[in-house]
């Protein structure tokens, strides 16, 4: 078994489990460069619509709407992205890995309610990977009809989107080491251009007084509503906790300091520049108005670089939802590709082109970045529920104290309520899309879950033992012609002496099917997300042979591999021999 996780490492270009979390531990400028790269895109784009929206929301301009805005963004940074997941969802760890599917596997039981949850938070978070390459392409790209008012931005955006959409089938290997150092020159950018803007109006830093959250949502008209908009800032959060297996916890937490760092002075420097300008908030973008005349073209590039790694964060995290689901059977059987050698990066057609429909769907749909807004948010707060629920039962299961879980249940139920709340307003002006959508995601998920659960009952086993002459008999049975050497069953019986009645009925009713040997190949999911092992059982040695292959939930099911290398192994050890049993290329050692 060794020799074999050996070589599945070595296929897949990785270093063995415990070293590649222990080094994934210790925080380095290397690991903080590529958890910048990988993990913030999508917050860290949030700046080019935020304060936008917000504005575009408002029932009219004043230093109340300024200022409580810029409060509620800052504490929901905060409270929501700081607190709760950076400071205690990633404590969740499923031996390094996170996201809502790592997070279920980690209950000790996993109850039908438990379930269902993880597959609405799944089903949501897929959804999101749809608005969210539309958003922020079209927000970079419409910074360029400050240059050409003429320029059409629909073609540009749908040419982009369906360039990154049809190179995501070679894999984002060589691209990607560039995501790192683009991600911290668009985070120092954010950093810079507020800075300056913050050095005309400093008192807008007042705004972090939490009395102005109070005034804006009590005495300002809508200002409830308007958390909608002001809950974009934090919708990237989730992707902190989906992330973690590749950049580890400490290098998420070092790096999350210069990126909210960045993102703060950012916002504050456009809450400053409308301050500055309260007659001209109408129909600009603060985020480009703060910008030099000279900087612009710069400044869009920048930001179209980082929303297009915004975008293959999102879209390559899809695949990974979609593969663990599979794994954990809330999924159907799908193909899966590998366009690398690098260990976890898949491929798979059917939902890359799925996507790539539904975004030109919105670009073409809603045509401007503040008509997707509406779109944008309501369905990732589901998401955050349901995390939320999974780590309140998570928590419970280990034994923390009551009144400390009932404290952050109310934490986080006000909040996320009333965000949730907030964004039911904009059902109708486009958030019903991102519903439909997770609807869809979460209709295929638990119709395949139940119908899976209902199909099994129905499996009927029989007890190997009685059938071992019957095996022996048959492979020797001259009488017959033989179907294959090795024959090879997949098959669900978890007992080790099980097997189906139908696999049975296969090998020997109607048309018996004589080989020399017959494989049981069984895959089991385990809890752990990467432990990979097997152990073979010989029923009758050299005839009847059961595999059972141990995989943990974000192990690819690469089965026809691993079984290669379990005969190799085997071979090696002479256990077996896999020489032709006919004489003519026996001869010729074939």
């Amino acid at each position: 078994m060794a020799a074999l996780k050996e070589k599945i490492q070595i296929l897949f270009v990785d270093m063995p489990e415990k070293n590649h979390h222990s080094e994934l531990s210790n925080v380095s400028l290397a690991g903080l460069l590529i958890t910048v790269g990988i993990v913030f895109g999508d917050i860290g784009t949030s700046p080019l619509y935020v304060v936008k929206a917000i504005i575009a929301g408002a029932d009219h301009f004043s230093k109340q709407l300024v200022y409580g805005a810029l409060s509620c963004v800052f504490w929901t940074l905060t409270l929501q992205t700081t607190f709760k997941y950076v400071f205690i969802t990633l404590r969740a760890d499923n031996h390094g890995e996170g996201g809502i599917f790592a997070l279920f596997a980690l209950m000790k039981k996993k109850s039908t309610w438990a379930a269902i949850a993880t597959m609405i938070g799944g089903s949501a978070l897929l959804a999101d990977g749809v608005i969210t390459p539309s958003i922020t392409v079209t927000s970079s790209i419409e910074g360029l009809k400050l240059i050409n008012p003429n320029i059409p931005v629909i073609p540009v955006v749908i040419v982009i989107i369906t360039i990154l959409f049809f190179f995501q089938q070679f894999g984002s290997k060589f691209i990607g080491k560039s995501f790192g150092p683009i991600m911290v020159v668009w985070f120092g950018m954010l950093a810079v251009l507020g800075f300056v803007q913050l050095t005309t109006y400093p008192e807008i830093l007042s705004a972090l007084n939490p009395y102005y959250i109070y005034d804006f949502l009590v005495n300002y008209p809508k200002g409830f509503i308007l958390l909608g908009a002001i809950f974009l800032c934090t919708t990237g959060a989730e992707a902190l906790y989906s992330d973690m297996g590749h950049c580890g916890i400490k290098n998420i937490r070092v790096s999350w300091m210069f990126v909210k760092v960045a993102l703060l002075l950012n916002y504050f420097g456009q809450g400053a520049w409308l301050m500055n300008h309260p007659q001209s908030v109408a129909d600009l973008n603060p985020f480009y108005s703060i910008m030099p005349q000279w900087f612009l073209l710069p400044g869009i590039l920048i930001a179209t670089a980082a929303s297009v790694i915004a975008s293959q964060a999102l879209i390559t995290g899809s695949y990974t939802l979609i593969s663990e689901a599979v794994s954990l059977n809330f999924w159907p059987k799908i193909k899966i590709l590998h366009p690398t050698t690098i260990k976890g990066q898949v491929y798979i057609p059917f939902i890359n082109w799925l996507l790539w429909i539904s975004v030109c769907f919105v670009v073409f749909f809603f045509e401007e970045s503040s008509n997707m807004e509406a779109a944008y948010g309501l369905s990732i707060t589901f998401t955050m529920i349901m995390t939320s629920i999974l780590l309140i039962y998570y928590l419970f299961q280990k034994n923390v104290n009551i009144y400390i879980l009932f404290l952050l249940a109310m934490l986080f139920a006000i909040v996320e309520g009333s965000f949730l709340i907030a964004n039911l307003h904009k059902f109708w002006e486009g958030g019903w899309f991102s519903v439909v959508l997770a609807f869809v995601f979460f209709a295929v998920m638990i119709g395949w879950f139940f119908g899976r659960r209902i199909k099994n009952r129905h499996i009927s086993f029989v007890n190997v033992n009685k059938y071992l002459h019957l095996f022996e008999d048959l492979s020797k049975d001259k009488t017959i012609a033989p179907i294959s050497t090795n024959l090879v069953y997949i098959i669900k019986a978890n007992e080790l002496y099980q097997i189906e009645s139908k696999v049975m009925y296969s090998i020997f009713n109607k048309q018996p099917k004589r080989a020399k040997t017959y494989w049981l190949l069984h895959v089991n999911v385990v809890d752990e997300p990467d432990t990979f092992s097997y152990e073979v059982n010989q029923f009758i040695p050299g005839t009847l042979i059961r595999v059972d292959f141990h995989l943990g939930f974000k192990v690819e099911p690469r089965i026809n591999l691993y079984f290669k290398e379990v005969l190799k192994d085997m071979v090696a050890s002479g256990e077996i021999k896999l020489s032709s049993s006919y004489e003519s290329l026996k001869k010729h050692h074939m």
